[in-house]
């Protein structure tokens, strides 16, 4: 008994000793500063146990009491550390700097590299800075930091992208927007992608870089890669805000004292009114009685509310040795400034990776969004700022009055009622992407990816038979659309890499298939007996019953190789072919190859550079590349077919035809080749580093749709015409201000932009063809204006010149004081639309310049993030909304009378339309440039004495200021809407805060 008690108890002690754990307490620092790195990782060497440190560099490791333990320490941008530790020993860590981070890894086409060795023009982007900005999505809360990229938000509206360009504009027909691959697959949406699921964007910009995307690359290309799944203990990420938006400038019309008067020097200089006793013969009685009662509505106001925007998200990170997991949810929530104006956004995602043995692992990422949203029509603020303000919008009773005037303008107020106006839609994005990586032998990757993305959606539109559009026609009108859209790509990649003596050689091949397919139907009725059965039931519509329904099919075929080289780590070289073939071009047109060269020297690993203590980093790049423009649509190499409802001996009979644009079976890509120089550097120990590129990008073979002569039979044709060139500067400086010991610190990233754009040629030799709104003109951008040049207003004083300019110009009886005055280039008093008419302005900057900056002092950090957009012109809706004879309410302007006068606005004349008013277009031209804080945010992190007793890793709380300050010569409008009515930018204010468990 006493013997097998004694085992008893030799086997209990023993389970004590091998289960018991300790603690290892310890802090990672900066080796130049000493403050503490926070979110740094520390892994027990050999296990699965490991941490990540807190706010202050502080971490707490429970390990088994096996002795001492080898713990792994790592950063990115330190370099990696090995320590041993001893139980009840606390430790501390200083990590060192890579030389500028040159280390740290970029993603690029099919691959990544190290920074130190990268020969192409590639910004790289970590996930913290894109979180950053409270933003509804990634690329918006990234504008002006990334040097060479124009992001413009052009609405404020619930759900609103951004307009992305890289390295300005190069085709006129077809698209400008980038490439965005998206874990390695083709993914256009990237306002699908929750911000916080980001691991790293890079923006790879000249053609050494994006010529391995071949045919899809020309426009730069957009890499996002998300996070994953990471070993030791699991980390939980919980982070939400709330922000109330509102307009952020909205020009006001003319309240009712300002139209009474426009009206009555409208028909004074008619003769038609001398004084107020003259005001029942031009005043209707509706309006008689605004102006005896003092009405004075203003009808946008009525419209416009404050809007909000919150999202909650959550990301789990965990794994050990074999299988690593990342999962999230994100819920955004937008609403817009107009009523019934929303945005709703579910995102979920599942990345796994699974190491199956030492060499051979696969792996999942996936993503789910499904969004509902509504959205109000174009429209609605132009009625609003087009009604006359002597009108009252409510009936005595509350209602609302349909047409307040007896002039057929209607109330804008109409289609807030609920159900009246409807525009929703659902929409279910899947993005799946699988892989499988094996590692045969040493320096040897085969590589598979198989990506799918499926999207169905469908849009319900309604408006009721008292809405703004419906009141002039018969009854409602319902609507329903489905969309379905499959997209495949699969790609294989060998990668091997082999390093002899000083020579360093990677090899990269692979083929990819690419399959689009999209299919929709729609069907539609007017009449809907019951207004509330909206865009539902559309049997029950009596009248125009009618159904629709489209395919559109595509396929590319390609394979590409790369080969990176370095010699002794100094001289860098990469070449790059791709070769595609596409389904949508004729089959002599099919295949186009797409190469490139880039070359890099390292010359601070130079010997003569070993003294020197200045530079920690100098490099010269130079690449030169062609990639291309997929900008053909399906078929277009084709003539549609199209019906033609006609009649014959009175019987109706169907007929077909060709549409009215003919297909080209010559068709191909536009092509772009890009020549880069750029230098990176970094010197007084990495307190300053940066880079400098210049390029010159040119195109040719521009997709063009040019206009055929009527004798044709048909309207247009697509061409491959003209030329195009952009050439800039990029500059990207980040600065260590300020570091010090006691935990203030101050760094600032400073990006300049400066990109010449210019059409080279045109069709037929033509130097300029003007448009209604942008005009294609030799030597200018593509989006320029093309206009006479306004100096003012024709004085009395100039009467007689005025009157022999306008005789000349083919006016009868010349030009008369108080008409616009234009520029006569040529000095020959006349006006001509051949020789007078010049480039007035252009939507491209000259220049774009970031200023972001980052304080810390101890728990406290302040970001302010100032943009500033330079030389750009835009048309205001605001500035040409003048109305000569008041038949409409518009912008509340200095206009010309005989006893003011102004060089603003020409004289109000009751017999002369705005259409009809010479030289009309000149008032809308808006110097759009603009200063503006992006963002200014407060945050403060609680200490870790605080954080114990909640069980948490960090919290921390913050409040925003969001395009809150702006700084322009256009009063309160926000220039970078670019001049509309309709879709005016928001202000915010925003608190949040972010939790690790």
């Amino acid at each position: 008994m006493k013997r097998t008690m004694l085992i008893l108890s030799l086997l209990l002690l023993s389970h004590v000793i091998f289960s018991q754990t300790f603690t290892l307490k310890g802090k990672v620092s900066d080796d130049s500063t000493s403050t503490g790195i926070a979110d740094a990782t520390v892994v027990a060497k050999g296990t699965s146990k490991g941490t990540k440190t807190n706010n202050d560099g502080s971490f707490v490791l429970q390990l088994p009491s096996q002795g001492k333990v080898t713990l792994v320490i790592s950063y990115v941008g330190y370099k990696t550390e090995t320590v041993t530790a001893s139980p009840g020993t606390d430790i501390s860590i200083s990590l060192k700097k890579e030389a500028a981070t040159l280390e740290e890894v970029v993603v690029i086409g099919y691959g990544t590299v190290k920074k130190k060795d990268l020969t192409g023009a590639v910004i790289s982007v970590k996930g913290e800075e894109v979180s950053k900005v409270a933003a509804g999505n990634a690329m918006e809360a990234l504008q002006g930091k990334l040097p060479g990229v124009d992001i413009v938000r052009t609405s404020g509206s619930a759900g609103a992208t951004s307009n992305v360009t890289v390295r300005g504009n190069r085709s006129i027909n077809a698209g400008n927007g980038p490439l965005y691959i998206v874990d390695g697959i083709q993914y256009e949406n990237y306002q699908d992608i929750n911000a916080g699921d980001i691991q790293s964007m890079e923006v790879l910009k000249d053609a050494s870089s994006t010529a391995i995307y071949g045919s899809r690359g020309a426009n730069g290309v957009i890499l996002i890669t998300t996070k994953k799944g990471t070993s030791g203990k699991v980390k939980v990420y919980a982070n939400a805000y709330y922000g109330t938006s509102e307009v952020a400038g909205y020009p006001v019309p003319m309240d009712g004292a300002s139209f009474t008067n426009l009206k009555r020097q409208a028909y004074r200089t008619n003769g038609k009114w001398n004084s107020p006793a003259d005001d029942a013969s031009i005043f209707t009685s509706t309006e008689l009685a605004g102006i005896q009662n003092g009405t004075s509505t203003y009808w946008p106001g009525l419209l416009l509310h404050k809007g909000s925007q919150q999202d909650y998200n959550v990301g789990v990170s965990a794994g050990g040795e074999k299988t690593k997991v990342y999962f999230s949810f994100d819920y955004l929530k937008e609403k817009g400034l107009l009523k019934n104006d929303y945005s709703d956004r579910f995102t979920f995602r599942l990345n796994i990776d699974q190491s199956i043995t030492n060499n051979f692992k696969v792996g999942l990422q996936s993503q789910l969004t499904y969004y509902k949203q509504n959205s109000r029509q174009d429209g609605v603020l132009t009625v609003a700022n087009k009604i006359k303000p002597l009108y009252v919008p409510y009936n005595t009773d509350g209602s609302i009055v349909v047409s307040p005037g007896s002039d057929n303008q209607f109330n804008p107020l109409l289609d807030d009622v609920d159900g009246a106006y409807v525009n929703e839609t659902k929409t279910t994005r899947i993005l799946s992407t699988a892989y499988a990586e094996w590692k045969p032998v040493k320096g040897l990757t085969l590589r598979s990816n198989l990506g799918i993305v499926n999207s169905g959606g469908r849009n319900g539109f309604f408006e009721s038979a008292n809405t703004i559009d419906r009141l002039s026609s018969t009854g409602s009108i319902a609507k329903i659309t489905n969309g379905r859209n499959t997209n495949v790509t699969w790609e294989n990649i060998v990668t091997y890499q082999k390093s002899f003596g000083d020579h360093n050689l990677e090899l990269t091949a692979l083929t990819s298939y690419l399959s689009y397919q999209y299919d929709s139907s729609s069907a539609q009725g007017t009449g809907q007996l019951l207004p509330g059965q909206s865009f539902y039931a559309l049997q029950n519509n009596p009248s125009n019953l009618a159904i629709w329904s489209n395919y559109v099919g595509r396929n590319l075929l390609s394979g590409a190789f790369r080969i990176n080289y370095n010699y002794k780590g100094r001289y860098l070289l990469t070449l790059t072919g791709r070769e595609d073939g596409s389904s949508v071009l004729a089959s002599q047109n099919r295949w186009s190859f797409f190469p490139s060269v880039a070359a890099g020297w390292r010359i601070v690993d130079e010997n003569f550079m070993s003294r020197q203590k200045i530079f920690t980093d100098l490099k010269l790049r130079a690449s030169y590349g062609v990639a291309g423009n997929e900008a053909v649509k399906p078929y277009q190499t084709q003539s549609g077919l199209i019906l033609i409802p006609t009649s014959w001996n009175d019987k109706s009979v169907l007929a077909y035809g060709l549409s009215s644009q003919t297909g080209n079976s010559n068709l191909k890509w536009e092509l772009t080749g890009t020549m880069n120089i750029g230098l990176d550097f970094a010197i007084l120990k990495n307190r300053i580093s940066g880079s400098i590129d210049y390029y010159d990008s040119k195109t040719h073979d521009l997709l063009f749709l040019r206009t055929l002569p009527g004798t044709s039979g048909v309207t247009n044709t697509l061409q491959n015409i003209g030329k195009t060139r952009n050439t800039g500067i990029e500059i990207a400086l980040h600065t260590v201000n300020v570091k010090t010991n006691s935990g203030f610190s101050w760094e600032s990233a400073i990006n300049y932009t400066r990109n010449r754009e210019k059409i080279v040629d045109l069709v037929d030799g033509k130097s300029v063809i003007a448009g209604n709104t942008n005009s294609l003109i030799v030597g200018s951008p593509v989006n320029s204006f093309y206009d006479y040049e306004k100096i003012g207003i024709w004085q009395t004083k100039d009467a007689d010149l005025a009157k022999l300019v306008g005789i000349n110009s083919g006016i009868a009886a010349g030009y008369q004081p108080g008409d616009i005055r234009v520029k006569d280039q040529y000095n020959r008093n006349k006006i001509s639309a051949d020789s007078d008419r010049v480039v007035v302005g252009s939507a491209v900057p000259k220049y774009s310049i970031g200023f972001n900056n980052d304080f810390r002092y101890k728990n406290f950090d302040l970001n302010v993030y100032v943009y500033a957009r330079v030389g750009q012109t835009f048309v205001s809706d605001y500035a040409n909304k003048f109305e000569p004879n008041a038949i409409e309410n518009g912008a509340n302007v200095n206009f010309w009378t005989p006893e003011n006068a102004t060089n603003d606005y020409p004289r109000p004349n009751s017999s002369l339309s705005r259409a009809a008013l010479p030289f009309a277009t000149t008032l809308g031209y808006e110097d759009g440039s603009f200063v503006k804080i992006r963002n200014i945010t407060l945050g403060y992190t609680l200490p870790q004495s605080v954080l114990k007793s909640m069980h948490m890793t960090s919290l921390r709380i913050y409040a925003s200021a969001k395009n809150y300050i702006t700084f322009s010569k256009v009063k309160d409008y926000d220039p970078e809407g670019g001049g509309s009515f309709e879709r005016p930018l928001t202000k915010m204010i925003v608190a949040g805060l972010n939790i690790t468990f």
